[in-house]
C-alpha cells in the first residue's frame, strides 16, 4: 500500500526553491497582498500575525505598512522559509519584524496577542483547518480582523491548469481528494468561510479577486519555476526520461505562449478571499 505523503516533508523540500524564486513569487502575489491588507483593515501601529509566510511574503510588505509603532510575527512550519524571511528582512532593512517556525494548529504567543492574523496561500495546507483557526482566534484580541486568501478552482487559472493539462497527459493522475492539503482545497467558493464560521470567527464575507499574475520573466524561466517550486511535478517529472522531459517542456512553453507579451509573463487569475473578525 502507498503511504500518504506528508505535507511538511514536501515543504521542506521544497523550501529551497521558493527561496531561489522568491523575488519574482513576491512580485507574481503583490496584489494578493494588497487585497489581504485592504480586507483585514491594516494600518499603522497593528500587531499582525502572518501564518504561512513562506520566504517572507507578505509579512514584510505588511511590516512596511504598519510603521516603527507596528510589527508583524512571521510563522511557518519550515525553518528553511524562516531563514529565507530573516534573511530578506535584513537585507531590506526591516526591523519591526519577528521570526517563528511553528505550524497553524500550534502558535507558540499569548492569549489576545494580535489585532490582526492573515495568510495568503497557506489555509490549503492547514492539516486540520478548524483547529487551526481556532488556536489563531485564541491570539487574537476581541475585535481582531483575520483573512485569509487561497485559489479558486483550477481551470480559471491558466497559471496553473495549462501546465497540469500538458503533465498529465505524460503522467496521468488519479482525481485528488478535495478535502487533502493541496492547492486547490478550498477552491470551491463558500467552502474556506464555512470553515472560518464553523471555528467561530463572525461577519465572515467572501469576495472573488480578479487580477493577473505578472513579472519580467520568459515562459522559459515561468517553467523552470514551477517545475522546481511545485512538489507535485517534481514528483512526476522524476517518473520521465530526459527525452520525456524535453518534450513535456516543448508542449508546456506551447501551450502558455499566449500569456507571454513582449517576453512578459502575463496570466489571468482569480482567488478567493475570506475575512472576518473575533467577536469582542
Amino acid at each position: 500500500m502507498t503511504q500518504p505523503k506528508d505535507p511538511l516533508r514536501q515543504w521542506e523540500e521544497t523550501a529551497k526553491y521558493w527561496t531561489r524564486h522568491s523575488s519574482t513569487i513576491r512580485e507574481m502575489f503583490t496584489p494578493l497582498t494588497e487585497a489581504l491588507i485592504q480586507a483585514a483593515g491594516i494600518s499603522e501601529g497593528q500587531k499582525v500575525l502572518d501564518i504561512a509566510g513562506g520566504a517572507g511574503e507578505p509579512s514584510l510588505t505588511i511590516a512596511e505598512r504598519v510603521g516603527p509603532t507596528g510589527s508583524v510575527t512571521c510563522t511557518d512550519a519550515v525553518a528553511e522559509m524562516v531563514e529565507a524571511a530573516r534573511h530578506e528582512a535584513q537585507s531590506r532593512g526591516i526591523t519591526n519584524v519577528q521570526f517563528h517556525q511553528c505550524t497553524a494548529d500550534s502558535l507558540p504567543f499569548a492569549d489576545e496577542s494580535f489585532d490582526v492574523v492573515v495568510s495568503r496561500l497557506g489555509a490549503m495546507f492547514f492539516p486540520d483547518p478548524v483547529v487551526a483557526c481556532k488556536e489563531m482566534l485564541r491570539v487574537m484580541k476581541p475585535g481582531a480582523a483575520i483573512a485569509f486568501v487561497v485559489w479558486h478552482k483550477s481551470e480559471l487559472n491558466p497559471f496553473c491548469h495549462l501546465i497540469t493539462d500538458v503533465v498529465s497527459r505524460h503522467v496521468p493522475a488519479a482525481p485528488a481528494d478535495p478535502d487533502e492539503p493541496g492547492a486547490f482545497r478550498f477552491a470551491e467558493p463558500g467552502k474556506l468561510a464555512n470553515i472560518l464560521t464553523q471555528s467561530g470567527v463572525i461577519d465572515v464575507a467572501e469576495q472573488t479577486l480578479h487580477f493577473n499574475i505578472q513579472a519580467p520573466i520568459s515562459s522559459e524561466q515561468f517553467w523552470t519555476m514551477r517545475s522546481e517550486t511545485s512538489e507535485t511535478l517534481r514528483s512526476k517529472l522524476a517518473t520521465l526520461s530526459d527525452a520525456e522531459k524535453t518534450q513535456v517542456g516543448k508542449e508546456v512553453l506551447q501551450a502558455v505562449r499566449d500569456f507571454f507579451p513582449n517576453s512578459q509573463m502575463n496570466f489571468p487569475t482569480q482567488m478567493i478571499l475570506v475575512s472576518g473578525r473575533k467577536a469582542g
